[in-house]
């Protein structure tokens, strides 16, 4: 895994989520998000049994996140009591330039920047909710960060996710950055993968909380 692309996520992601500025350890990254589910995160470029087995028996903090570039049957066995997983979820990257991101009849698209943060939104006609989407250029960096893509349930399927994603692909570009990077969920790869990004590995979420889903 290139670990360059794993510190463009993280340095976009924080932007994106408001979170603390990351804090580089020799075995990756910390930062404080800050909600009661998740306080802090820390990711792990190159996790392996030894570091898994340290870190999920040291941080014992409800709260505590840990993002590995594994696949959960991988990491399960490694996994100490009382921590259990997120939903599977993929790191994926794009280059980018500039593409056409028509916007369907019957709706209406806005964008807004600020603090190197793209937010991009889609209603009806009458204001409804449709679909949004962010995207997160670090100062100085080439490498974008896309993030909270959602769709609403009954508008799905009319395009609008691919709205959003061309929309943020387009601003990011205009923002200076060559290529993108984000985390997908299950459902959210295959849109990604018809518009051109490429998986690049497994991103596994352990939670170190009571009432996560078990290891087991």
């Amino acid at each position: 895994m290139d670990p360059e692309l794993v510190r463009a996520w993280v340095e976009g992601w924080v932007i994106s989520r408001l979170a603390s500025p990351p804090v580089e350890a020799d075995w990756g990254f910390t930062f404080d998000v800050g909600m009661p589910r998740q306080v802090t995160r820390h990711v792990l470029p190159e996790a392996d049994e030894a570091l898994v087995r340290k870190l999920t028996e040291t941080f014992t903090a409800p709260g505590t996140w840990l993002k590995v570039l594994l696949p959960r049957e991988t990491v399960r066995p490694w996994m100490a009591p009382g921590w259990g997983f997120d939903d599977p979820g993929f790191l994926m990257s794009a280059a980018l330039e500039p593409v056409s991101a028509p916007v369907p009849d019957g709706y209406r698209l806005r964008t807004w920047t600020r603090g190197g943060l793209t937010r991009a939104l889609v209603v009806t006609a009458d204001g409804t909710f449709a679909a949004r989407g962010q995207v997160a250029v670090p100062q100085g960096a080439h490498t974008a960060v896309v993030d909270q893509i959602e769709t609403a349930v009954n508008q799905r399927r009319k395009g609008l996710g691919s709205l959003i994603m061309r929309t943020l692909a387009n601003e990011a570009a205009g923002a200076g950055a060559r290529a993108a990077v984000l985390g997908a969920t299950p459902d959210g790869r295959a849109l990604y993968e018809s518009l051109g990004w490429r998986t690049e590995s497994p991103l596994t979420g352990l939670i170190r909380n009571p009432s996560a889903v078990p290891a087991v």
